[in-house]
């Protein structure tokens, strides 16, 4: 009997775990797809109507010693690839699909891709630091549904 209630307990645990994993999975991707989306979009825009790049895109000495000679090719790639990789993974997770950790697990990956390139290629931001938290954030919640990070009680050590 008393196996059977430290089971239940484990497994309320791991439900548990695995549902805040996805209520958090599904916040952070759809914020990062809308926010790539929106930034790709003004990268876009930027690049396309000169009278606007000086609000919407950063300065051109960024993208100096890139493979870039302007904002619209990283617009593109920001809102399609960052973007939708994010959208989509956060419908997949929404719908509880077989395939929303596997989704999730790209997008996150992606994400902290995307910033180490970024770090290479133009200074530093502020924002640069506040998607890379995001993307490890989806990589922990992967984890977390996957099992790998498990929680526990207060006073109890993991096995």
């Amino acid at each position: 009997m008393h196996d059977a209630t430290i089971d239940a307990g484990a497994t309320a645990r791991r439900a548990g775990a695995v549902r805040l994993a996805r209520i958090g999975l599904i916040a952070v991707q759809l914020l990062v797809g809308v926010t790539a989306i929106a930034g790709g979009a003004a990268l876009v825009v930027g690049a396309l109507v000169p009278a606007l790049s000086t609000v919407l895109v950063p300065p051109a000495e960024y993208l100096e010693g890139s493979p870039f000679g302007g904002y619209l090719v990283p617009g593109l790639l920001l809102a399609a690839v960052v973007g939708g990789v994010h959208v989509a993974a956060g419908v997949l997770t929404l719908r509880r699909t077989r395939w929303w950790l596997l989704a999730g697990a790209v997008a996150g990956f992606g994400m902290l891709i995307w910033i180490f390139v970024q770090m290479v290629v133009i200074p530093f931001s502020v924002l640069q630091a506040v998607y890379f938290v995001l993307g490890i954030a989806e990589c922990g919640l992967v984890m977390l549904a996957l099992g790998v990070l498990r929680p526990h009680r207060s006073g109890e050590l993991p096995a």
